[in-house]
């Protein structure tokens, strides 16, 4: 059997990893939490979850060499998957207005801009997908039952070609190509539609 690597990053302030161990659970998945460049390598997806800290374990992954681990893999039309805090770091910039963790540039793989503040929620949300291409295509029309997750501001850089918006209200974005896909939410993989659609029945 051919094993699907999936690569969570496990940076220090990453939110509840459990949230993936339903992965575990998919025949021909293998669950891999990385926390270095080395362990990265061999993924056919990589995560970047939720982080109440996204600043800092941005910085973090930086300082083990994972953002050029990332590029290269995203360059490569490979799938990558950023939720929560995550998703804000595969943008282009995150802005700290409130001087809590400083201005950061992201790892531009997705055209936004996140405003950071010291607000954050996870809110129980039936979301419906639009149109989604690329390797995440499975996902389209599909409802999920996740919580979204409210930690600043995440919106379209003025600057930049528009996004293709796969959530509604901005929730969730993805590139033209179809390999990267940015939500704000949590409890994507505990959803059995969510597996079943990326993964097939098991």
């Amino acid at each position: 059997m051919n094993v699907f690597n999936v690569c969570v990053i496990a940076y220090p302030g990453a939110a509840d990893l459990d949230e993936f161990r339903p992965l575990e659970q998919v025949p021909g998945v293998r669950l891999v939490r990385a926390a270095s460049r080395a362990q990265a390598e061999d993924a056919e997806c990589i995560v970047l979850p939720g982080t109440a800290s996204t600043a800092a374990d941005l910085a973090w992954l930086r300082a083990q060499g994972l953002d050029s681990a990332i590029a290269l893999h995203a360059q490569a039309r490979r799938p990558v998957l950023g939720l929560g805090g995550g998703m804000q770091m595969i943008g282009e910039a995150l802005i700290d207005t409130g001087d809590i963790a400083g201005n950061a540039p992201g790892l531009g793989l997705l055209p936004l801009v996140s405003v950071l503040d010291r607000a954050s929620a996870l809110v129980p949300a039936r979301l419906r997908f639009g149109e989604v291409i690329g390797h995440w295509a499975p996902l389209s029309a599909l409802e999920l039952r996740a919580a979204e997750v409210r930690q600043g501001r995440t919106v379209q850089h003025a600057g930049m070609g528009a996004g293709r918006v796969v959530l509604p209200d901005g929730i969730g974005w993805q590139n033209d190509q179809g390999n990267v896909l940015g939500l704000a939410v949590h409890g994507l993989f505990g959803d059995p539609a969510v597996l079943q659609a990326l993964f097939g029945p098991f």
